[in-house]
This record gives C-alpha cells, structure tokens and sequence, in this order.
C-alpha cells in the first residue's frame, strides 16, 4: 500500500528525530505508529494483557521450578547468607 500525506513541519521535525536516534525506515517509523495506536484502541484490556504476557514470558531468570520449590530455595539461601550448616 501506498500512502500521500500532508505533514507539517513539526512532524516532519519529529520524524527525522526518530529516524536519527533509531536508524529506522520512515516506512517503519509508519509501521510502528499504526502498531501502537491498534494496540491502544483496537484491542480489549484481556487482550492486551495477553500479548504483554507474551513479550515478558522467558525473560526471567531462575530455576524453572521456582514457583514449586521457592520455600526450599529461600531456606537454603537463609542458610548460606547466615552461614548455618
């Protein structure tokens, strides 16, 4: 798709701020504009929680079983911190 528009000078200030602090494309300058905005009035508060679940899942660090055995990691920590054997 193909778009003409009719910006004034302080979008085109603003544009060209981003292209140098981002090294982005005007297409995808455009592209992630268009994103932000659906994201911000297209989708539901369900939906939006969704996709930032989606964008922090894997992120953290840890032992995989932490949410099981959090009670033991903690105790064997104390311990250590403590210096009790």
């Amino acid at each position: 798709m193909q778009i003409t528009a009719q910006l004034d000078d302080s979008y085109q200030t603003r544009i060209a701020a981003i292209q140098q602090s981002t090294h982005t494309s005007l297409d995808e300058i455009i592209k992630q504009a268009l994103d932000l905005l659906y994201e911000k009035t297209a989708l539901t508060p369900r939906e939006k929680n969704q996709k930032l679940i989606e964008m922090l899942a894997g992120t953290a660090e840890g032992s995989a079983d932490l949410s099981e055995n959090y009670k033991a990691y903690l105790y064997h920590d104390w311990k250590e911190k403590h210096d009790i054997s």
